[in-house]
């Protein structure tokens, strides 16, 4: 038996993507296997895939998996057959503080990852599914849906009533956006494309900003909260973003730093870290603790994904391509 399984050779580059396939394995102890039905894209999978952080060697790409389980190994306690799981972006970090880092422990990229129709993996590596989700919704949530969800409420940590800004219309900013709304805070978003920020507005943006026809939008959030600033600020900008954030926030304000959308190298603007005493949080993700807190509030509140398009397996270098294009709003699916 055999299953089919997308591949992509050493360095990256979609010249180098390539479907094949794979032989499943039977589960040891404390394992699972799990038939994977779906997967999202991230910025992060497409820098392995298209090459900016390609490789060592051939992988299986893609962080994020959804799909039932097909069978469990001894001493499995947590999940049966049939159970609907979605799978965690550090399989090793289970609470605490981080354990490693960068992403050597990275389903994805530093291993094999869940472009395949059917995965064993430790129990650990997965969490179940929200209830009534499909697996397309809870392959969402592994990377974008965590990301928001530590950087508002394990780091923010955000109470009702504050202000949180928002960045683009990419899956990370559109959780934050609902994760913001269903804990009562005020929230400002920013694009550069006036028909995306009027879905964020119908999506319980407070406030809107056109950051290409107001650059100095910093300034203008700052006025929107009458000169207190916002309480939390998620970049995913990087250094063409950071100091713009830095000015719309409080004092004491936090700055969640997720993004590298414009590179790596960034200038920080230390007057005014210094002089409004920010807090600067870099972040990768989260633990499997959190994602279980994350799953508890989806089920409790109802809250449901926006997802822009589906793509097939096999079209994984189109589903990229179009993430290249910028003209998503939320998430992108690849059905498996």
């Amino acid at each position: 038996m055999s299953i089919k399984t997308v591949f992509v050779g050493a360095g990256g580059g979609f010249e180098n993507v390539s479907i094949g396939s794979s032989r499943p394995r039977e589960p040891g102890p404390h394992e699972v296997v799990v038939r994977v039905r779906a997967s999202s894209l991230n910025y992060h999978d497409y820098g392995v895939v298209a090459g900016a952080m390609g490789p060592s060697e051939t992988r299986i790409p893609m962080s994020d998996g959804a799909g039932e389980v097909l069978a469990v190994g001894p001493d499995v306690q947590e999940f049966q057959v049939g159970d609907h799981v979605v799978s965690t972006f550090f399989p090793d970090w289970l609470d605490g503080p981080p354990r490693s880092a960068g992403f050597s422990r990275t389903p994805g990229d530093g291993m094999d990852g869940y472009a395949r129709e059917e995965i064993t993996m430790p129990a650990t590596a997965f969490t179940r599914a929200p209830a009534g989700y499909s697996h397309a919704q809870a392959a969402t949530l592994t990377t974008a849906g965590l990301t928001a969800w530590r950087a508002l409420m394990e780091d923010g940590p955000l109470q009702p009533g504050q202000t949180v800004l928002v960045q683009g219309s990419g899956g990370v900013s559109v959780f934050a956006l609902q994760f913001a709304k269903l804990a009562g805070a005020r929230v400002i978003a920013t694009s550069s494309n006036d028909a995306k920020l009027s879905r964020l507005k119908a999506l319980g943006a407070d406030e809107v900003i056109n950051y290409r026809q107001t650059p100095d939008w910093g300034n203008v959030a700052m006025e929107m909260t009458d000169g207190r600033g916002v309480d939390h600020v998620l970049d995913v900008g990087g250094p063409d973003t950071l100091e713009q954030s830095m000015l719309a926030a409080g004092v004491g304000g936090h700055i969640a730093l997720i993004g590298v959308l414009s590179g790596i190298e960034s200038r920080l603007p230390l007057g005014i870290a210094l002089g409004k005493q920010l807090r600067l949080q870099a972040l990768l993700v989260g633990s499997r603790r959190q994602q279980q807190d994350m799953i508890r509030a989806i089920d409790a509140s109802g809250l449901r994904p926006v997802i822009d398009r589906h793509f097939a397996l096999d079209d994984i270098v189109d589903a990229f391509r179009y993430q290249e294009s910028g003209a998503h709003f939320g998430k992108i699916v690849l059905d498996i």
